[in-house]
């Protein structure tokens, strides 16, 4: 089979293309014949020497890249038919591979996950669609985890109409918070449409101590800490990156956990319509490459989504 990796921290023209056997599942894994892999920032991290130069990563021989994978089960190791009866060879499944020192990500023909990381894929959803949820979905869930009850308390979502921050609005909403986002004014309609009650698009103009919680998506730090009151909660999206905490309030990081089950319930309010998932473009996975491009130059909506 196929498989995109690096075998040294680069630019785009560090990812490769190597053929090599299609790795078989162990006990509580799952092979998954891969339909569509998304691209995420993290990706971009990883390829660029970020993880190995914090020492997380060390492939004595490649390090395989992505998370997001969408695709068909083509086989099970032993013990999931006893605990996953609804994973069966063929059946269509998403799944989140969290790992960052692998020989082999997503970025492949084939992939090997968790069992307990996939979840079925409702009928009729798309899968190029399906796979650009569970990275971001997850992260978005888990961190509202974090902050606690709403009990409509004000919450601030930085990069409210990038993929964690899109989320995380059309998450929290419901959940009973009251939501802001912080985004361009290009796309306050989205913003909106996803259920924040209002629209920021300068955080300098937001003063000292107005929100009782912040969800920073974009990584804002210092700058979003400001503007959460004392004795209340920061959760940003960079678990190596948490600002020090002021006036009492809480700061830390999500660190995103592969659960199935509750991407089975993300997949559900997809396929219902009560999420929004966004495609921005498709590239063959032998032109990776161009797809880390795009990434690195901003301003995109939606996610860049690999087709082996």
């Amino acid at each position: 089979m196929r498989a995109v990796v690096i075998t040294a921290p680069g630019g785009p023209e560090a990812l490769q293309l190597i053929d090599t056997p299609a790795p078989a599942p162990g006990p509580e894994e799952i092979r998954i014949r891969v339909a569509a892999a998304a691209v995420n920032p993290v990706d971009l991290a990883t390829r660029a020497g970020a993880f190995h130069d914090h020492g997380w990563i060390a492939q004595p021989e490649h390090t395989g890249l992505g998370w997001d994978v969408a695709g068909t089960v083509s086989a099970l190791g032993s013990g999931v038919e006893q605990r996953h009866s609804e994973l069966a060879v063929g059946v269509p499944v998403v799944a989140l591979l969290a790992a960052l020192d692998v020989p082999l990500g997503t970025y492949a023909d084939e992939v090997v996950v968790p069992a307990d990381s996939a979840a079925v894929v409702p009928e009729g959803l798309d899968l190029v669609a399906a796979a650009t949820l569970p990275l971001n979905a997850l992260t978005a869930a888990q961190a509202l985890d974090l902050l606690g009850p709403a009990a409509g308390r004000r919450l601030l979502v930085t990069g409210a109409a990038g993929a964690v921050g899109g989320y995380a609005v059309a998450l929290a909403a419901p959940r009973g918070w009251v939501v802001d986002g912080l985004a361009r004014e290009t796309d306050r309609e989205f913003v909106k449409r996803t259920g924040a009650s209002g629209l920021v698009t300068m955080i300098e103009d937001i003063d000292e101590g107005s929100y009782d919680a912040v969800l920073d998506a974009a990584v804002l730090g210092d700058t979003a800490v400001r503007v959460v009151r004392g004795g209340g909660h920061y959760v940003g999206v960079m678990p190596p990156s948490v600002p020090a905490s002021r006036r009492g309030v809480t700061t830390e990081a999500v660190g995103v956990r592969h659960d199935g089950a509750r991407l089975q319930g993300l997949l559900s309010q997809l396929a219902s319509g009560e999420l929004e998932a966004r495609v921005h473009a498709t590239a063959p996975l032998t032109d990776a490459a161009t797809a880390h491009r795009a990434l690195e130059r901003g301003g995109t909506r939606g996610r860049w989504v690999l087709l082996p």
